[in-house]
């Protein structure tokens, strides 16, 4: 296709009529609608803080209103100096004076999460405006006015520069959200242990989060400063932190048009009221109820309007007569099988014990997952084989046992390694619960998941014969079988030294499972990693392993080739609660 040909980007078009937009409200509005349109246009700034934090990452911080008062003194001080460029300087400064504070109330969020977390951040609100109301802004007892340059002094000028800015601000973010960075935000809000055993740094993730969010919401506090020209404690009250965190939730503030929406609903519902002679109190109730509504329906109002945006143009594709780009689940291609025996251990585990208090999850097991093996761990429910597995990928100690990757020990006598640096070390694994983030797309996660940049057609080669799924598919969208077997895909596309897979047939039909067993066997020559199957299927284990491992009561009973140790009347006994025949 050549290059005049190629249809123009919907976000160009958007960006376009976005502007258009924006420049007609500023010359055909009179000015107090001009005023009102400026104060939607800055609180939308402001949701996009907490569509950072609270949309993408997942956590509650009810202190927004602090860090635009943070960002709003700076430019009232930056001003009173009279430093150089004005607003157009200003602005960035201010919003790097709230980065420190982003990041101090972002450390207590690395142990706390849901309402302690929003009780510090409400506190860290509360401090924030007894120390402001107790010290003036900068310039107010002299009657000093923050300036506007040249270019923005009138109302007009300067709601188009804050338009400017809340584009700028959407940008950055939507570039942002493409990178591994934003993946990790949203892999956050699903599940802590997920992104951590996906080799992304948990705290790194949060206090990059607190840190993004603090920036944008002293930008808005910077240009609530430049349209009112002089600011005081009672525009920051820590109340409208509470109000910003339930507007951002009903409106979906992690979207650009969610938090624009939000913000056009601020102001609107409060003229109405006042115009209607109601208080304006009664604002903060139809917020509340509808970010309760929200979180009931667990999307915001972008959401759904995203939703239904997908459902009109998949309505006309089929239209259309195009067919879907799903790869079909067909069986993967013949691979060579594993190597013989004779080869390096993969992962090594030695005398790995886990206790809860006085009960003895895993008592000092040992076994060993060779190189280019599909190895199985199974057992009764109880036996300790989830306790194992924590302890193999480093959520719980190993109570002193050994755990090598590779011939390189991620835990011993010393202490272990951080959970994401075990997955960096080669030793990837999945849960028994979903845990795919399903804000992403099966793209966005498989290059999260595997750590490096995937052409669609490696994704697509990832995804055939396990997923039904093309790579621009929504997570959303699939079943929950279908992101469990992603999340595998997601694990082997990272290349592990092994990869341990927790009950990946769950949920699965017979013949599923039987399909399952095939690829599975020719994971080792597909991918290089060898594989710790635990499983409760033991047709899947059977077809899919060459050595087992069976725990009970914490202990190893049996090890070797399956059917010999299927066979064993210790086994019988114990994972399948029958006696041996006479």
């Amino acid at each position: 296709m050549r290059p005049a040909d190629r249809p123009v980007p919907r976000w160009a078009v958007a960006g376009v009529l976005m502007a258009a937009g924006a420049y007609g409200l500023a010359a055909g509005l009179p000015a107090y609608w001009v005023f009102l349109a400026m104060s939607a246009v800055i609180s939308g700034v402001l949701l996009q803080s907490l569509g950072v934090v609270a949309g993408q990452a997942g956590m509650v911080s009810l202190c927004q209103m602090a860090f635009a008062a943070i960002g709003a003194w700076t430019t009232a001080q930056l001003n009173v100096w009279g430093v150089p460029g004005g607003l157009y300087v200003w602005l960035p400064l201010a919003g790097l004076a709230a980065v420190p504070f982003g990041l101090l109330i972002g450390l207590p969020a690395l142990r706390l999460r849901g309402v302690h977390l929003a009780i510090v951040t409400l506190g860290f609100a509360a401090t924030v405006d007894v120390v402001m109301a107790a010290n003036s802004f900068p310039g107010v007892s002299q009657g000093v006015v923050v300036g506007r340059p040249a270019g923005l002094t009138s109302d007009r000028q300067f709601f188009l520069f804050c338009c400017g800015v809340f584009a700028l601000v959407a940008v950055a973010l939507a570039v942002v959200r493409r990178t591994r960075l934003g993946a990790s935000w949203r892999a956050l809000k699903e599940s802590e242990r997920a992104t951590a055993a996906a080799g992304t740094s948990v705290p790194g993730a949060k206090l990059s989060a607190f840190a993004v969010s603090a920036f944008i919401a002293g930008v808005s506090g910077a240009l609530l400063a430049g349209q009112l020209a002089m600011v005081v404690s009672r525009n920051f009250d820590p109340g409208q932190s509470l109000v910003a965190y339930a507007v951002a939730v009903m409106a979906g503030a992690h979207h650009a048009e969610g938090a624009l929406i939000g913000g056009a609903l601020g102001m609107l519902v409060s003229e109405l009221l006042r115009r209607f002679g109601v208080p304006q109190q009664w604002a903060n109730v139809v917020f509340a109820v509808g970010a309760v509504q929200a979180m009931t329906q667990g999307s915001g109002m972008s959401d759904g309007l995203r939703a239904a945006l997908r459902s009109r143009r998949a309505r006309r594709s089929r239209g259309s007569g195009a067919a879907p780009d799903v790869p079909a689940a067909a069986a993967a291609p013949e691979l060579p099988a594993p190597g013989p025996d004779g080869r390096p251990p993969a992962l090594r585990i030695e005398g790995v014990s886990v206790r809860y208090g006085q009960v003895v999850a895993v008592d000092g097991v040992g076994l060993t997952v060779l190189a280019g093996e599909v190895h199985g761990l199974v057992g009764p429910n109880g036996a300790g084989k989830s306790s194992l597995v924590d302890a193999i990928s480093g959520f719980v100690p190993a109570g002193g046992g050994l755990v090598e990757v590779g011939g390189v020990a991620v835990a011993g006598a010393r202490g272990g390694t951080a959970v994401h640096r075990r997955a960096r070390a080669g030793l990837r694994r999945t849960f028994q619960q979903d845990r795919v983030p399903v804000g992403l797309s099966v793209r966005e996660y498989l290059r999260f998941a595997a750590r490096r940049a995937l052409s669609d057609a490696e994704l697509a080669e990832g995804l055939a014969g396990l997923v039904a799924a093309a790579p621009g598919d929504p997570i959303a969208a699939l079943d929950v079988g279908s992101r469990r077997l992603l999340e595998v895909a997601g694990t082997l596309l990272a290349r592990p030294a092994v990869a341990v897979l927790d009950e990946p047939a769950a949920g699965l039909g017979h013949a599923e499972s039987e399909r399952l067993g095939a690829w599975l066997r020719r994971v080792p020559a597909r991918y290089g990693a060898a594989v710790l199957l635990i499983e409760h299927d033991l047709d899947l284990v059977r077809a899919a392993c060459t050595g087992v491992t069976v725990l009970d009561f914490g202990r190893v009973i049996a090890q070797g080739p399956p059917a010999e140790v299927f066979a064993e009347p210790g086994v019988l006994r114990a994972y399948l609660g029958q006696e041996p025949a006479a």
